[in-house]
């Protein structure tokens, strides 16, 4: 049996494939542009059949999916606002294509794994990992599982508080306006303040309503799930200062309340960026692929 693994970081953008068996071991590596179903997974199937013979492939992907394996429809992209992409076999169809086994869960879930494999989550079996970037989505462990349930874990389309007067900002979530994915993505800064975010100097006001919104969210899954950590990636958060503003506004919304010593003296440990950087999601399909 090959030694060597094949992870897919399915991604609305771009999907990153790549062969090793870990973070300093990778002997292959590839980006190829979402675009139709057909022409993506061509060229991802195109990439693998290059390569060693593989023991098993992992996808961590964007969705809604299918994660029962006694469904019909497991290892499916479901209803997704990702336009061609409804109801794509991703699973079935790259597992016949190479004949390898194959293991699949949400991007995020896959991310939280290579966290706990190689990066910021080691050794602790109950944490969440957040990307905050073109949508928001959430992942992570509880008792040393991966989140799962009756699909998987939407932490992006969780509601939170807007105060309209301050922020009248409609949100731009299709299906629900004003979710903590339509207020505070990417897309949704570029919208309400007329710019990238790249262009906003670390003092503008976006930052601090920002941090505002995430902070929010984070106090709801600190009391909702008890999380040992928080990893927070995405390209939101390559904006630094995001950090030390959300951890702040944790504690005061907090406001003693949760007396854990990470929250109240480690603020700066407890919520972090990745370990792993941006290749997380790749590395967690791989971990996904050696969990067989």
């Amino acid at each position: 049996m090959s030694d060597v693994w094949g992870g897919i970081e399915a991604g609305g953008t771009k999907f990153v494939c790549a062969v090793g068996t870990g973070p300093d071991d990778l002997s292959a590596e590839i980006k190829i542009p979402t675009t139709s179903p057909a022409e993506t997974l061509t060229l991802t199937i195109d990439f693998f059949k290059e390569q060693a013979d593989l023991a098993s492939v992992g996808i961590a992907t964007f969705g809604p999916v299918d994660l029962d394996p006694d469904s019909p429809t497991f290892g499916f992209i479901t209803e997704t606002p990702k336009p061609g992409w409804s109801n794509t076999d991703l699973a079935r169809e790259i597992g016949r294509a190479l004949d390898v086994p194959v293991a699949f869960d949400t991007d995020v879930n896959g991310a939280a794994l290579g966290e706990n494999r190689w990066g910021a989550a080691q050794g602790l079996d109950t944490f969440i990992y957040l990307t905050i970037g073109t949508g928001i989505g959430g992942g992570g462990m509880s008792g040393g599982k991966l989140l799962h349930g009756m699909i998987h874990p939407e932490m992006g389309h969780i509601r939170i508080p807007h105060d309209w007067e301050r922020d009248p900002f409609p949100g731009v979530c299709p299906y629900h306006g004003d979710c903590l994915e339509g207020l505070a993505t990417g897309p949704a800064l570029e919208e309400r303040w007329g710019r990238h975010s790249d262009t906003m100097p670390p003092d503008h006001p976006a930052w601090d309503l920002e941090a505002h919104y995430l902070a929010l969210a984070l106090v709801n899954y600190i009391c909702t799930l008890s999380p040992q950590r928080i990893v927070m990636g995405g390209g939101v958060m390559e904006q630094r200062q995001l950090f030390q503003l959300t951890r702040q506004k944790v504690q005061e919304l907090l406001n003693g309340y949760v007396q854990s010593p990470e929250v109240v003296d480690d603020i700066e440990g407890y919520i972090v960026p990745p370990g792993l950087g941006n290749r997380s999601g790749v590395l967690g399909a791989i971990a996904l692929a050696q969990s067989l």
